[in-house]
Order: C-alpha cells, then sequence, then structure tokens
C-alpha cells in the first residue's frame, strides 16, 4: 500500500474516531433490557446450543478475520457440520485491530460470515473484547502454533498497551459503536457479548499486565454503555466466569458487579463437574434474567457434555462449549500444556473440540447427545440421556 493511501485511511479511521467520540449519543439510544423485556425475547428463542468458534485453518481471531486469511470455504464446511447435529448458535471473537486497520473490509466480512452461518440456520453471538492469553497483539501475519499447547497463539484485546493508553478510548469507543451500530438491526446477531472474562490476569506464561483489574473496571461500563448507545435489537452480555457465589453480591468485585449488573442476558462460564454446574447455573438464574453458559466442555476437567448438557436444557440456560474442530489453536490440549507440552503424544483425552480436523465426531455419542437435545422440546430431557 503506498504511504499517500496508508494516510487517507489513517485520516479516515482517526476521522471516524473523533466523530463517533464526540457525536452525541444517538438518540434512539436505549436502556437496559427490563427483566421483562429480556425474558420476552428469550421466550421467542429455540433452546441455544452451540460452540465458541474460530475456524481450524486460524490461530486466533485476527487471522480468523483479515482479508489475506480469512477462509469461507471452511467456515461454510465446518458451520455444515454443526448444523448436521443441531447446534443453532456460535460464540465467535472479533478483535479493535481489526476495525482499526480495515473497518469497511471488517464490516464486509462479518456480513459474509453472517450469511454462510444464516444458510445454516447459526445465529452468532460477538465478542467484543476479550481478557484472556497474549496482552501485546499485533495485526498482520500471525505467529504459527507452539506444538503441543493449547491455544498457543490467541491474543487480548484491546491488549495491555491499549488498555493502559487513556488516549486509545476514542478509538475503542469508535470500535464498538461503528460494529453494533452497523449491525444493530441484524436478525442474524443472536447478541453481542462485550468482554469475555475481562478480570481474567491472561493466563499462559505471559507477564499479567500491571493494575489490568483497575483499568477493566473502568473502561468495562463504557464499553457497556458504547454498546447500548448504537440501540442494538439484540441483547448485550458478559459472562462472569471465577468464584463461587455470584448470587452474592458482597462477593462479587467490580467487574463482576458490571457484567451482572449491566447484561440484558446474564452469561457465565463453567468448566467444573455437573453438580458444581447446576450450583452456578441456579445462582445466576436467582436474578430472574435468562442465562447463558458462554463456555463449558472441558473433559479433563469434569465438564462434560454428557454430565452438564441436560442440565442446561432442563434449566433452560443456553449452552455453548469451548472449542468446535480440531485445528491451528491447539485445544484439545489441557490447559497444562504450557507447563508441559504434548509434543511427543496426544492427550489421552481430548480436553475440548467436538469434531476431528477430518469432520468426524470426535465421540460420535457426543455429537448424537447434542442432536437429540436440540431435537427435543424446550426444557425437555429425553428419558433416553436422562
Amino acid at each position: 500500500m503506498g504511504d499517500r493511501m496508508m494516510m487517507r485511511r489513517t485520516f479516515l479511521i482517526a476521522t471516524a474516531a473523533i466523530t463517533l467520540a464526540a457525536g452525541a449519543t444517538p438518540a434512539a439510544a436505549r436502556d437496559q433490557w427490563s427483566k421483562a423485556q429480556a425474558n420476552a425475547w428469550y421466550g421467542k428463542q429455540a433452546w441455544l446450543v452451540g460452540s465458541n468458534y474460530t475456524p481450524a485453518t486460524a490461530i486466533n481471531q485476527l487471522e480468523m478475520w483479515q482479508a489475506d486469511s480469512f477462509d469461507p470455504a471452511t467456515i461454510d464446511k465446518e458451520l455444515g457440520y454443526a448444523q448436521s447435529i443441531g447446534m443453532n448458535t456460535m460464540r465467535v471473537f472479533l478483535h479493535n485491530m481489526l476495525w482499526e486497520n480495515d473497518p469497511e473490509g471488517l464490516k464486509k466480512r462479518m456480513d459474509q460470515f453472517l450469511a454462510i452461518a444464516a444458510k445454516h440456520k447459526i445465529r452468532p453471538l460477538f465478542v467484543l473484547f476479550d481478557s484472556c492469553w497474549d496482552p501485546n497483539p499485533k495485526a498482520g501475519p500471525q505467529r504459527p502454533p507452539i506444538p503441543g499447547v493449547h491455544n498457543s497463539g490467541w491474543v487480548q484485546a484491546p491488549g495491555a498497551a491499549r488498555l493502559k493508553d487513556v488516549a486509545q478510548y476514542g478509538k475503542l469507543e469508535a470500535y464498538v459503536k461503528d460494529v453494533v451500530g452497523h449491525f444493530a438491526g441484524d436478525q442474524r446477531i443472536l447478541g453481542w457479548d462485550v468482554w469475555n472474562e475481562p478480570n481474567n490476569e491472561g493466563g499462559g506464561n505471559y507477564v499479567p499486565t500491571p493494575d489490568k483489574k483497575a483499568y477493566v473496571a473502568k473502561l468495562l461500563p463504557q464499553v457497556f454503555a458504547w454498546a447500548r448507545s448504537a440501540n442494538p435489537t439484540q441483547p448485550l452480555t458478559s459472562g462472569v466466569w471465577t468464584g463461587d457465589h455470584w448470587d452474592d453480591q458482597a462477593t462479587l468485585d467490580a467487574v463482576e458487579k458490571t457484567q451482572i449488573g449491566q447484561s440484558d442476558v446474564l452469561s457465565f462460564h463453567d468448566y467444573s463437574w455437573p453438580e458444581t454446574f447446576e450450583k452456578r447455573a441456579r445462582q445466576m438464574l436467582s436474578y430472574g434474567r435468562p442465562v447463558w453458559c458462554t463456555e463449558f466442555m472441558a473433559r479433563g476437567n469434569g465438564s462434560t457434555f454428557d454430565g452438564s448438557l441436560p442440565i442446561g436444557k432442563r434449566l433452560n440456560i443456553a449452552m455453548i462449549n469451548w472449542g468446535f474442530v480440531d485445528g491451528k489453536t491447539q485445544t484439545r490440549m489441557p490447559w497444562d500444556s504450557w507447563k508441559k507440552p504434548y509434543t511427543y503424544e496426544e492427550p489421552t483425552l481430548w480436553f475440548h473440540e467436538v469434531f476431528r480436523a477430518d469432520g468426524t465426531p470426535y465421540r460420535q455419542a457426543e455429537t448424537a447427545l447434542i442432536k437429540r437435545l436440540s431435537d427435543a422440546p424446550r426444557g425437555v430431557v429425553p428419558s433416553a440421556v436422562r
């Protein structure tokens, strides 16, 4: 790209950021949905079941969406696998750098993704920011996977540098308002997960960002406000993920209070045994709003389709597991692979993923269970799987 074109693109992005940051909140900006509004909306939905989705050919959210590596053929094939087992949603991560570097291209590719998903009767839940794994994201070609290591190329959004630099917040605001605003009335979208595990320190072998939680605690309410100002017809959420007493406000940190206090639909993560899953699910249901479990299923940790999925169906909780097709994210490897990479042997039990790279189920009984539960009436668990 020539210098003149680069300067023009930079000018346009800067102008958009200033306009959206300074341009008053739209007159039609909505409030948080009431409990009655949220439950009325949820009552019109089918029981939601799906996966956190990255195509097998992408190591992270940047590689999934950048123009040079966007792979609609693989997406079409893999969402076909999802449709075949009754899945009707996918949780899909975006990144602020994608918008900063190519805002129109990102929205064009999102539209293309939505067309493919709609073909397979799938409505995605888009994630705007993420606090997990590498705190120093870099746009452009992504590094190859570290052999034998779980999610070795995943990157945080906005990343440590932008999180600590308040002067960058105008770009973050512009990203949220433009993306959510562009698709605010698009019924192909299930909802917006504004920030994945915002109070997560990061994980892996990365150096934690100093004072990260304090920065996030101040920024997260703004992100909710930016997204809501675009007047989306879809619900907003951000999922709690750690702790044992989510129904006790005294035990929640500032980030969790924002998540529970600002979400239209509540969401949570659980990678524990079924009895813990049900306890946490009931804690979330105590707030009187619809509830989604946006991450579960880590076989070696006691979280399985067999154990948790029927509970979610019975309680009318949306269920979105981590991992779909085995690929460059390598999340068939367990979390401890960051300490002892599985370079000489496969894990005895796959940690995540539903399908092998060739499209065959990792475990046929699991995909059959997903299909039976998705086919059953709302709230009904067929006797064969109780």
